[in-house]
């Protein structure tokens, strides 16, 4: 049974303020679960409608479904929800390429592109701190599971970019060099901007290599493309170019 400060927790959860506080986020579904419970993520709390993790040896506080939507940030709870710390930064590997992005603000396309670094082999993901947070209850279900397996770092893009001695920089750019004819490498920095106003002046300023996504259709009407959809195109180039090497 749940208690009301459990879900006054739960429920405050779904904001960033009380996340840093308690260090503390959502997971839902018991696929997402059951990833970060094989993680070096710490559960704190596991709430089910039956006892379907038993096998994980964890404690499951067994709940109705009625009292599961009342601490669900799902239109359709998904049989358990889960409560792991938030875990210390760790240091970011620079010897292979990292992804960055410049002010992302659609959870869905954050969480799509964690997914996206994990597909890829991306291990290490930096965040500008105006990007939107990585344990938001959405991010962490678009993510689904791969927020465990890809290192997230929220730092002072601009200033990282200007002192950080690893080149090359790309910046994804609409008059960049086509990624299909350009040369590229397993390793640098791979930059990505805002949903609408794309990578911000200063951060345009660090960029070594710009580069684009040729648009082959004979209409001009499509301004651009998705920011999740063009990570998945220039991640894919990336490595299809460093493995023919």
């Amino acid at each position: 049974m749940l208690s009301k400060s459990q879900i006054k927790l739960i429920t405050s959860l779904d904001k960033k303020k009380y996340r840093s506080k308690h260090q503390l986020f959502v997971v839902e579904g018991i696929k997402s679960i059951q990833e970060f419970l094989n993680s070096d993520y710490k559960l704190n709390l596991l709430f089910s409608v039956e006892d379907i993790l038993q096998k994980n040896e964890v404690n499951t506080n067994l709940i109705t479904e009625f009292e599961l939507k009342k601490i669900s940030f799902l239109s359709t709870p998904n049989c358990a929800l889960a409560i792991f710390k938030i875990p210390e930064v760790k240091a970011i590997d620079h010897n292979s390429l990292v992804v960055a992005l410049d002010n992302i603000s659609d959870p869905g396309n954050l969480g799509t592109i964690i997914r996206l670094c994990d597909w890829f082999g991306i291990k290490d993901l930096i965040c500008s701190t105006n990007t939107v947070d990585c344990f938001n209850p959405k991010v962490v279900q678009a993510s689904m599971g791969s927020l465990c397996r890809v290192n997230i770092t929220y730092l002072d893009l601009e200033y990282y970019l200007k002192n950080k001695q690893m080149k090359p920089i790309y910046g994804t750019f609409m008059d960049g060099e086509s990624i299909y004819s350009s040369t590229v490498m397993n390793k640098g920095i791979l930059v990505l901007g805002n949903e609408a106003n794309g990578i911000g002046e200063e951060i345009e300023k660090t960029v070594t290599d710009r580069i684009a996504i040729p648009q082959f259709g004979n209409s001009r009407e499509t301004e651009s493309l998705n920011v999740a959809t063009a990570t998945a195109i220039m991640l894919s180039e990336f490595k299809r170019r460093t493995i023919e090497k």
